[in-house]
């Protein structure tokens, strides 16, 4: 009898200990995927946000962010795009042949979508793990900063 109890019990632990794994292990996948959403999206307002020159352009098959910086009299751009799974960005001189491909990978994200809209306002949506997060921005100038 005792014998059969203690199985009883052990078999109630198991459960539970392997009910307690699979909602933990759901719960972590959740915020993984909620993580990289919010802060894929911050990530490109954080560089909007330091940007002097700001235009939405395509690059390849999708929307890119284009900032553009003066340096040495020289001018130079960094796209903000997603590509192969990722969201990349590309720094080079204006000008330059580059590929999307090209990019520096930051963060996984399947698309970047983004556009300049009435009063300055920049409205960007990133989609990561099959939802969609957006972000409207209003640039400095009240009106589309470009060069």
């Amino acid at each position: 009898m005792a014998l059969a109890l203690f199985g009883v019990f052990t078999a109630c632990i198991l459960s539970v200990l392997l009910t307690g794994a699979s909602a933990y292990r759901r719960l972590a996948e959740r915020d993984d995927a909620a993580y990289d959403r919010r802060t894929a999206l911050q990530y490109a307002a954080a560089k909007v946000r330091q940007a002097e020159n700001i235009t939405v352009e395509r690059f390849g098959d999708a929307d890119a962010l284009v900032l553009a910086e003066q340096f040495g009299g020289e001018r130079y751009e960094t796209r903000v795009y997603c590509c192969g799974g990722y969201l990349r960005e590309l720094f080079a001189q204006n000008g330059a042949e580059l590929e999307p491909e090209d990019g520096e990978q930051v963060l996984k994200a399947e698309a970047l979508r983004a556009s300049m809209e009435e009063d300055g306002l920049l409205r960007m949506e990133v989609l990561t793990g099959g939802r969609w997060e957006t972000v409207v921005l209003c640039l400095r100038s009240g009106e589309e900063r470009g060069a």
